[in-house]
């Protein structure tokens, strides 16, 4: 107990510092663990109500949306956002998982040979980078080792399987799998009761 205060009363005054800021707003019943958000200022995370956060949330520069609707479960993941990333209602997103809405570099290297020396100025030079927003829609379950890239939106109620690697849409309802994520099959009601 005695080696957890220091971690909780850490964690409660950086969950202040961004709540006062106006760059956070957290629904009643949300669990948040604020030690694990990165360069909020100047940026928006928005979490519903009945919600659980454990995962690393980056701002890489100035502008980003973060949005985590009602009861939804964020595993401890890795979410990396530009511009816009949302998250609905009822969604789980298991451990391990990256959702990313850039591409990080340029495939240019003249143009990303500064780039390590840019970071560690918190100077990056980001016109050069594409992105594209990415939507997770409601009662999507996204397994463990996940990897969402740029400009995805995975539809309501479609499910990721474990380690794959989604680089584009995914129709609502829909089951993929693999790297790059295929579609396995259409769920229907019942699909659950059925296994």
């Amino acid at each position: 107990m005695l080696t957890t205060l220091p971690i909780r009363i850490l964690d409660v005054l950086m969950g202040w510092k961004a709540w006062r800021s106006g760059a956070v707003s957290v629904g009643s019943g949300t669990s948040l663990v604020w030690r694990r958000l990165r360069r909020v200022h100047g940026n928006r995370l928005r979490v519903g109500e009945g919600s659980i956060v454990h995962a690393n949330i980056i701002f890489e520069s100035r502008g980003g949306d973060v949005s985590i609707g009602d009861r939804t479960y964020v595993g401890l993941s890795t979410v990396i956002c530009f511009q816009q990333i949302s998250i609905g209602n009822d969604v789980l997103v298991s451990w391990g998982a990256t959702i990313v809405d850039h591409d990080s570099h340029s495939l240019d290297w003249n143009l990303r040979r500064d780039d390590v020396r840019e970071w560690s100025r918190n100077r990056k030079d980001w016109t050069h980078v594409p992105s594209a927003p990415v939507v997770i829609a409601d009662r999507a379950w996204v397994g463990f080792n996940v990897t969402i890239l740029k400009g995805v939106t995975i539809g309501e109620g479609a499910v990721v399987a474990a380690c794959s690697v989604v680089t584009r849409d995914v129709p609502p309802r829909a089951l993929v799998a693999g790297n790059p994520a295929r579609l396995i099959r259409m769920l229907s009601n019942g699909d659950e009761l059925a296994q």
